[in-house]
């Protein structure tokens, strides 16, 4: 087992910069990012090329004034330019945050004075318009960098070519020993489910560390990593996506593609076809619905599909355990030849060897589903505190768990049940907030996650809840809603799930139809000329949704079961009202939005 001195061993000195030049010299020539222009067409940077542009960048940022230890706030999409210029910002000692997309003016302004971010890097005016409108409230803010399409005339604002022009890029060599192990590489703001969101301070030791941990995971050297493909198309202003395509990217040397607009995944996964491939449980779910409502077309080709499933989960299971039988192995390759390869290659997934959901709460079922297709799926947990994983194992996965803590880490279970963690991938704490770093971190570095969990003889965690959101209805009864709701996007056609229930007589539940499910059994039952609304509404889908209702529910007591449905015909969308950027429950938000078919769910 490895332990958390040996890994500091390993990344001594180690920082963003030092980290990024040593990949640098190692593959100058092999690919580091992929894109598709404005035509369509694919270009790319070798790394090479990758570090002559952060060169110039690093000597822009100079031009501008930029001191060590200032912020710079960037906001673009998934673009090769936002790994550029920030890996450009580590290399002068400034810290570069970046902000979700969606954010409104007035957030935008929230997290630049909170940070007091000096200058803003923007992909094009309609970003830069979040910035404009809002710029009396962001007194630090004294210059803006636009790199497509919106610089005018507007005092402060430059273009990416005038800053660009004529510079001389600077010697990295000379200037990697800007920014040390113990300063701020990053700035995560979390999404604010509830109040304003906390500045999580991440330093180039915390990075440093988390990328040794998770390779040492994989069981993979640095070599047999390098040039594996990745797609990088969640928010950048995500832990997630941050530590996976970005600083995995810096150290090991992964293949980047970027992905603009996450709704075109499809299409760039059957391009790029990754060897490693990370997804919020939404993406999960969606792959499958989508599988299904194919296989949907044929009832009797759908049939033979599940139950091929069906046996092969526990022959995946015995595989991954080294306990498989050479005639368990045969029937697994006989339906991995006539139908799972298949699948895996429509998926774009065939190549995928390590495949990753987090950042929230995802059925074991669907874990199951795709590890019996030959995608690898396996639950990672952890936060922006924990500069990403806490948890996590690979292979040897257990579904409905999060496996155990990741190397170099320690975790156990406080007196209230609540999961803690203690290691390098632990953050310094909150930007400017003592008093929330104290509640977070306590006197002996034990991090205090707020969500409750149990664990097993294998050291396996399992999530149980938050503790802040655990549902305490009118009867004193307090219920998990995540347990429920993962039962209920078990149900026939359902997509998403949100239990009711805090301070009311009954648990009730808000359920949202999957688009592409529904449209397949709308098809087949010739409803197909009603809209997702309208099929919401209709008899035939609440009964086949409410009659499987007490199955799901056979595992939860009488007091915990959900008794009332309220089937929703339109999707939730990431980055609402509804739903965080990685699509976790704002259930304040849902509250809020469907106040009235809540009060009709209990009579009032």
């Amino acid at each position: 087992m490895t332990t958390r001195a040996e890994i500091d061993e390993t990344v001594k000195g180690q920082t963003v910069p030092r980290a990024f030049l040593a990949t640098v010299a190692a593959r100058p020539d092999a690919r580091a990012i992929q894109w598709r222009d404005d035509a369509g067409d694919w270009q790319q940077l070798t790394f090479r090329q990758y570090a002559a542009e952060v060169a110039r960048w690093a000597a822009a940022f100079k031009r501008l004034g930029v001191q060590p230890g200032q912020r710079i706030a960037l906001m673009m999409r998934n673009i090769p330019d936002f790994h550029i210029v920030d890996i450009a910002a580590t290399f002068v000692g400034a810290t570069p945050i970046s902000i979700y997309n969606s954010s409104s003016p007035e957030q935008v302004a929230y997290v630049v004075s909170h940070s007091q971010a000096v200058l803003a890097v923007v992909e094009d005016k309609r970003f830069l318009d979040r910035f404009l409108p809002v710029r009396a409230d962001m007194p630090t803010l004294a210059r803006f960098v636009v790199l497509n399409n919106g610089a005018d005339a507007t005092e402060g604002v430059i273009s990416r070519d005038d800053l660009l022009a004529d510079i001389t890029p600077l010697d990295l060599d000379e200037i990697a020993g800007t920014a040390s192990p113990e300063d701020i590489a990053t700035i995560i703001y979390t999404s604010g489910t509830t109040g304003n969101p906390k500045g999580v301070v991440v330093t180039h030791y915390n990075i440093a560390f988390t990328v040794e941990s998770l390779r040492i995971a994989t069981g993979r050297s640095p070599d047999e990593l390098a040039g594996k493909r990745l797609l990088s198309y969640l928010p950048m202003a995500h832990i997630a996506e941050r530590a996976t395509s970005h600083y995995q990217a810096a150290f090991i040397g992964y293949d980047v593609t970027t992905c603009p607009d996450a709704g075109k995944i499809g299409e760039y996964l059957t391009h790029v076809r990754p060897y490693i491939m990370f997804g919020v449980p939404r993406v999960w779910e969606k792959f499958q619905a989508g599988i299904e409502a194919v296989l949907s077309a044929d009832p009797e080709r759908k049939a033979r599909f599940d139950e091929a499933v069906a046996e092969s989960i526990p022959i995946v299971d015995a595989i991954a355990w080294d306990r498989a039988t050479d005639e368990q192995r045969a029937t697994w390759d006989f339906y991995d030849d006539l139908a799972f390869k298949g699948v895996r290659s429509v998926l774009g997934l065939d190549e995928c060897e390590i495949a990753v959901t987090s950042a929230a709460p995802i059925r074991a079922e669907l874990i199951e589903w795709f590890r019996a297709i030959g995608i690898p799926l396996a639950e990672l947990y952890g936060m922006s505190e924990t500069t990403g994983p806490m948890t996590w194992a690979p292979y040897q996965v257990k579904a409905g768990t999060v496996g155990p803590a990741i190397p170099g880490t320690e975790a156990r279970i406080g007196e209230d049940g609540e999961l803690l963690c203690r290691g390098g991938n632990i953050v310094p704490g909150y930007l400017d907030n003592p008093e929330q770093t104290a509640d977070l971190i306590d006197d002996d570095g034990w991090l205090h996650t707020g969500d409750i969990a149990t664990i097993d003889d294998d050291g396996y965690y399992k999530i149980v809840d938050r503790k802040k959101e655990l549902i305490i209805t009118a009867g004193g009864k307090n219920i998990s809603p995540a347990n429920l709701e993962a039962a209920l996007k078990g149900l026939p056609l359902v997509g998403q799930a949100c239990a009711i229930g805090d301070q009311r007589p009954y648990v009730a539940a808000l359920v949202t139809l999957d688009p592409e499910l529904a449209k397949a059994w709308a098809d087949q039952h010739h409803l197909g000329s009603l809209s997702l609304a309208e099929l919401a509404r209709h008899p035939s889908v609440v009964a086949e949704i409410e009659a499987a209702l007490p199955d799901a529910m056979a595992e939860f007591n009488h007091a915990e079961a959900v008794k009332r449905l309220r089937i929703l015909g339109e999707e939730w969308l990431p980055d609402s009202d509804v739903l965080t950027p990685t699509s976790k429950l704002k259930r304040r938000g849902i509250l809020a939005r469907y106040a009235d078919e809540i009060a009709e769910l209990y009579g009032s």
